[in-house]
């Protein structure tokens, strides 16, 4: 099957030699969003005013303050506090909740209207929004893809599986796009696919323990030397900065 501009990035993930594409996928999409973000286009009005309404995630704001452009991370960071304080004010004047004997008042299991717009701003953020779009764009191709290139799918079968968010993620929307037989035979794909490079992982991880062991630190190392990395990967969908 010809590539089109659409499916190359995810082409291009199961080219790599990864423990995950999709994380590999995420990991280059985070890198373009914060580039994006600290680049110009943050004077732009649209952005602007989509960051100061969803913010930055804890592990993000991290990787963007270690960028060169403080100035810029400054001021979108003075905007967005600028609106929660704004939004917080006005939650705060259109919900009085203190009684007469000093305690809040709210219905019994329903969270407050403070309470609701804390989680959500906080868990809010601007380049994991960006990702996420992107991502499930990805998925699309993906059983496109699936569905019309067996060079694809048997790329597929051949790739070192995918970490556990990921196996969840395709296991959960395949029904979306597949049905019937071809849905029976992606789930049993995608499942020996997982659990044979977990085990695969899993033993490499196995022997870096045992090569702790002074008995064997004569022995070969095998494939283990980068097992801790590979299984960061598959246990927590994240690939260590070298």
């Amino acid at each position: 099957m010809k590539e089109k501009i659409y499916t190359i990035p995810v082409l291009d993930a199961l080219n790599e030699a990864t423990e995950c594409p999709l994380c590999w996928l995420y990991s280059k999409l985070e890198r373009e969003a914060i580039d994006f973000t600290m680049g110009p286009s943050y004077m732009e009005n649209d952005i602007r005013d989509a960051t100061n309404k969803s913010g930055f995630c804890q592990q993000h704001v991290q990787q963007l303050y270690k960028e060169k452009n403080r100035l810029g991370l400054a001021l979108m960071l003075h905007t967005h506090q600028m609106k929660v304080q704004k939004d917080l004010k006005s939650i705060l004047g259109k919900n009085p909740k203190i009684s007469s004997k000093g305690l809040f008042k709210k219905k019994e299991g329903a969270a407050s209207p403070l309470k609701e717009y804390i989680d959500r701003v906080s868990n809010d953020c601007y380049i994991c929004n960006r990702i996420e779009y992107v991502i499930a764009r990805y998925i699309d191709t993906f059983f496109y893809l699936w569905k019309k290139d067996p060079a694809f799918k048997d790329k597929v079968k051949a790739s070192k599986g995918l970490c556990t968010q990921h196996f969840g993620t395709l296991y959960e929307e395949s029904d979306k796009y597949l049905k019937s037989n071809d849905l029976e035979e992606f789930i049993g794909i995608l499942s020996e696919l997982y659990f044979t490079n977990i085990e695969r992982v899993q033993g490499d991880l196995d022997w870096f323990i045992t090569k702790f062991d002074y008995r064997f630190e004569k022995e070969p190392w095998k494939e283990s030397k980068d097992a801790l990395p590979r299984t960061i990967i598959k246990t927590n969908s994240y690939k260590l900065e070298q």
